[in-house]
C-alpha cells in the first residue's frame, strides 16, 4: 500500500472518538398522563375513607360489649353477678322499654331469641337476682361471653 492510500483510511479508534453521544431523553414523569387515573385514584381514596370510617363507627358501637366482657371475667361464675351483666348488656344494645321489662318466661326468650342463649342457663339467670345461692350451670360465664359477643337485633321482638 501505498502512503498517500493509507491517509484516507481512519482506524477504528479514530472512529470511536468521533462518535457523538445521543441527547439524553427526558425523564419519564411519575404522575398519570391520563384522567382515568385521577378517577380510579379518588374511588380508591374515598372507598378507603368509607372503610375506615364504618369500621371505626363499628368498634365505637361495641364497645358496650368489650365492657361487659371485661366485666364478666371479674365476677368469676356468680350467676346473680352474670345476670345483671347480662341485662345492662342488653339495656346498651336496645331500647330501654323493649328489654327493661323482661323478666322470667319473657327474660329466656329473648336471650334465647337474640343470640342462641342455653335455654337452661337463660332459666338460671332468670332465677338468680331472686334467688340467693343459686346453683351456677357449668359454662355460664362462656355461654354469657358468647353470648355478649354474637347478640344480635335482627328478628328480636
Amino acid at each position: 500500500m501505498n502512503p498517500d492510500e493509507t491517509q484516507g483510511v481512519t482506524s477504528l479508534v479514530d472512529l470511536l472518538d468521533r462518535l457523538i453521544l445521543p441527547p439524553e431523553p427526558a425523564p419519564v414523569p411519575m404522575t398519570p398522563e391520563t384522567a382515568g387515573w385521577w378517577i380510579l385514584g379518588a374511588v380508591l381514596l374515598v372507598g378507603l375513607g368509607w372503610v375506615l370510617r364504618r369500621g371505626i363507627a363499628d368498634w365505637q358501637a361495641n364497645a358496650y360489649r368489650r365492657a361487659a366482657v371485661r366485666e364478666l371475667d371479674t365476677v368469676g361464675e356468680d350467676p346473680a353477678a352474670i345476670a345483671a351483666i347480662m341485662r345492662r348488656t342488653a339495656l346498651a344494645a336496645w331500647p330501654r322499654d323493649e328489654v327493661a321489662g323482661l323478666t322470667g318466661e319473657d327474660w329466656v326468650t329473648f336471650l334465647r331469641d337474640s343470640g342462641d342463649f342455653p335455654e337452661r342457663m337463660a332459666r338460671t339467670l332468670a332465677q338468680a337476682p331472686y334467688t340467693p345461692g343459686i346453683e351456677a350451670d357449668e359454662g355460664l360465664s362462656l355461654a354469657a361471653e358468647a353470648w355478649i359477643r354474637h347478640h344480635r337485633r335482627e328478628g328480636v321482638r
